[in-house]
């Protein structure tokens, strides 16, 4: 399995990594990392993600603070 995220903007348009897609080999990876890049990502105009398991998309999350 191969898990990675997929970077949109509000309006679903997806936003294309600078450094390439990372690739997780676990779903706790792919959060752990999440937790750690996602203001880097804000800050780079990403303003959701999509969690995705070898194609199938997982789930949608903000990086907006609610």
């Amino acid at each position: 399995m191969v898990w990675t995220w997929r970077y949109e903007k509000n309006d679903g348009t997806v936003v294309e990594p600078a450094d390439g897609v990372e690739e997780f080999s676990s779903q706790g990876d792919a959060e752990s990392w999440i937790g750690e890049e996602w203001k880097t990502l804000l800050d780079g105009g990403v303003d959701r993600v999509v969690l995705v398991e070898d194609g199938r998309d997982v789930y949608p999350m903000s990086l907006h603070e609610a």
